[in-house]
């Protein structure tokens, strides 16, 4: 039970620090009236690649405006959340870029820097 009551207060504590949905029906619906695709990091609550790739990257307003303009975000652990079929879940921390309908337009693994993740962003762009 004590367990239980630790994965939860990581994971609330992570969902607060990014502020995403992790809703993924949820986030194909407003993709597609926003008429954007999705950002989806697919990470763990144990994983300390994914907490630092969201401390130093992900919650930096920079890296969310320029995200926000093209992506609908979605955050997925693979410890608590359904994760949709046909998306890997080893290793991590991944990246998932999908269009409206859940077709994966790019993906990678890995942590970056912000300026990493940028350069990420475009190859993402020139790739679709």
């Amino acid at each position: 039970m004590m367990r239980y009551f630790i994965l939860v207060a990581v994971f609330i504590s992570t969902l607060s620090a990014l502020n995403w949905s992790s809703d993924y029906e949820a986030a194909l619906k407003e993709a597609k009236k926003e008429k954007k695709d999705i950002y989806l990091f697919l990470g763990s609550e144990y994983c300390k690649y994914c907490d630092k790739f969201k401390e130093e990257v992900l919650i930096k307003d920079e890296v969310i405006k320029r995200l926000k303009k093209s992506y609908v975000l979605l955050y997925l652990s693979r410890d608590i959340d359904d994760i949709p079929a046909g998306l890997e879940t080893k290793p991590i921390p991944r990246h998932y870029f999908l269009d409206e309908k859940g077709k994966v337009i790019y993906t990678t693994i890995g942590g970056r820097s912000v300026e990493g993740f940028y350069e990420l962003l475009d190859e993402v762009k020139e790739a679709k």
